[in-house]
């Protein structure tokens, strides 16, 4: 990331500052991008992109991390083109590699589940994984959010896919790590605020 140090001359008692928002549930892997790349920052949690979007030109936030683009897939849609119509400046950007987790409650097995839930995004990088262990994708608002909605169903034939930390976060079984259909699987993060610097 071109700058992931906290701003320079700076109000700290601005209002919003010291808040990144992301869109998705705690353990999305747009939360560990604001974990680990502002973790002086308070991580904040929104169910759209346009909602994080809209925190930061309100100034409820300091600023946004959105995922915009992935080797796998492509643009991701709708937030690369809501960051272009956002008018807000990119101060900041940075690839991180996405290694995507099959995720089940306790009990779960790969015999046991015929569905896996995610954010389209990740469904569209694990698509011949998916097809090989018989599953069906179903789509959900967020990696983190599936993982949260399997583990409330306790359902053996439910799993979720995304990141190895939301598993944790929701106390999942991890039945198959690096889903990923290439291995070279990163997606690009930008920063967006209302100022420049």
């Amino acid at each position: 990331m071109t700058d992931v140090a906290p701003p320079r001359g700076t109000d700290p008692l601005e209002p919003g500052r010291g808040r990144c928002a992301y869109q998705g549930a705690p353990g999305a892997f747009s939360h560990e991008a604001c974990t680990d790349l502002r973790p002086w920052d308070q991580a904040v949690a929104f169910s759209d992109f346009e909602s994080a979007i809209a925190a930061v030109r309100a100034g409820e936030v300091g600023c946004a991390l959105i995922p915009v683009e992935n080797t796998t897939i492509g643009r991701v849609e709708p937030a690369a083109s809501l960051v272009e119509a956002s008018g807000l400046y990119v101060v900041g950007e940075v690839w991180r590699p996405i290694r995507l987790t099959l995720m089940a409650c306790t009990g779960a097995t790969l015999r046991t589940v015929r569905t896996a839930e995610s954010h389209p995004a990740a469904l569209g990088q694990c698509v011949a994984s998916l097809q090989a262990l018989n599953l069906t994708p179903v789509e959900a608002f967020d990696t983190a959010g599936a993982a949260r909605d399997v583990a409330e169903a306790q359902d053996p034939t439910r799993a979720a896919i995304g990141p190895a930390r939301a598993a944790e976060v929701y106390g999942l079984s991890i039945l198959r790590n690096d889903l990923q259909d290439f291995a070279d699987n990163r997606t690009c993060f930008l920063l967006l605020s209302r100022s420049p610097a």
